[in-house]
C-alpha cells in the first residue's frame, strides 16, 4: 500500500502538507515524493499561499526512503531510481520555491527523512523526536549534495559524527547542534509551527522571497566541485547501490539484526 500526502489550510496563507504512511513509519515512496513536488509547485503559483508547513502523521515524521520492499533482482536499479529522481526532485522544489517552508518534526526523522527536513527553511521539533543518518549502518554511500546540505547546516565535525558514527541524536542535542531551530512539547508542536508560519505569512512576500533566494545563492556559491570530481563521487554512490552490503544492510534493518558485512 502506498503512502499519501495530505493537504489542509489551517489558516489564511498557510498550506500544511502531512506525510501519511503510518504502516511504514512515514517512509518516502514515489506517490508521496511526487505529491510533494506537485503541492509545492502548485502553492508557489497559486498566489494565495504565503508559507508551507511540512509535517508527519502519528509518531513519525519520516523514516527515509522506501526501499525495503524492492526485490533483490532489481534492487540496485530501483533503489537508485527512487533516490535519484523523485527524492531529488522533492528536495529541488523545496529549495527553489520562493515560499518559506517550516518543518514540524512530530517524531523521528531518519535518513532521507532528515534531509527532507533540512531542505525546509526552519525546523521545530517535538521533545522525544530523534534524528539520524544510517547510511553506514546500511552500506550506502550518501550523495555528496546531501552531505553538503548537512555541512551547511551543522558544520563538518557534526556531519562527520552523523555520517561516520551513525548514531541517532535527540531533539535537545539537535537544537544545540543547530539542526533544529526550536524544541517544544509534543502537544504544543502544531500550535508552535502554525505560530511561526502565521508570523512569516504576515511579512512582506517580496522581502521573504528575496531573502530566501539570497541565502540559497550564498550557500550554493560555497564548496563547488569540479565536473571530474563530481562524476567520481556519483560513480562511488552508484556502486554502493549495486553492492551486496547495501542489500544486506537493508535486510538486517528490516529484520532487526546486526548486519553481516562482506565489503563488496
Amino acid at each position: 500500500m502506498s503512502g499519501e500526502l495530505r493537504h489542509d489550510r489551517p489558516s489564511g496563507g498557510i498550506l500544511r502538507l502531512t506525510i501519511s504512511n503510518p504502516e511504514k513509519r512515514g517512509a518516502l515512496d514515489r506517490p508521496i515524493l511526487d505529491a510533494i513536488v506537485a503541492a509545492v509547485d502548485g502553492a508557489s503559483a497559486d498566489g494565495r499561499t504565503r508559507c508551507l508547513v511540512l509535517t508527519g502523521e502519528g509518531r513519525f515524521f519520516s523514516s527515509g526512503y522506501d526501499i525495503g520492499d524492492i526485490p533483490g533482482e532489481s534492487f540496485a536499479v530501483e533503489a537508485e531510481r527512487i533516490v535519484a529522481h523523485p527524492f531529488a526532485e522533492a528536495l529541488r522544489v523545496l529549495d527553489e520555491t520562493e515560499l518559506p517552508v517550516v518543518a514540524a518534526l512530530n517524531g523521528p526523522a531518519i535518513g532521507g527523512g532528515l534531509e527532507l527536513a533540512l531542505a525546509c527553511d526552519l525546523r521545530i521539533a517535538a521533545h522525544g523526536a530523534r534524528f539520524g543518518m544510517p547510511p553506514v549502518k546500511l552500506g550506502l554511500v550518501y550523495s555528496h549534495t546531501g552531505i553538503r546540505r548537512f555541512v551547511d547546516t551543522v558544520g563538518a565535525p557534526r556531519t562527520r559524527e552523523l555520517f561516520l558514527v551513525g548514531r541517532r541524536i535527540d531533539a535537545v542535542t539537535a537544537l544545540a547542534w543547530g539542526l533544529v531551530n526550536d524544541v517544544v512539547e509534543p502537544q504544543g508542536l502544531e500550535a508552535a509551527a502554525l505560530d511561526w508560519a502565521t508570523e512569516i505569512a504576515a511579512n512582506a512576500p517580496l522581502s521573504v522571497a528575496g531573502n530566501k533566494r539570497i541565502l540559497r545563492e550564498m550557500l550554493r556559491a560555497e564548496g563547488a566541485v569540479s565536473p571530474e570530481v563530481e562524476r567520481d563521487l556519483m560513480e562511488l554512490r552508484a556502486a554502493s547501490f549495486a553492492s551486496e552490503d547495501l542489500r544486506e544492510g537493508v535486510r538486517a534493518f528490516s529484520e532487526k539484526r546486526p548486519p553481516r558485512w562482506r565489503g563488496r
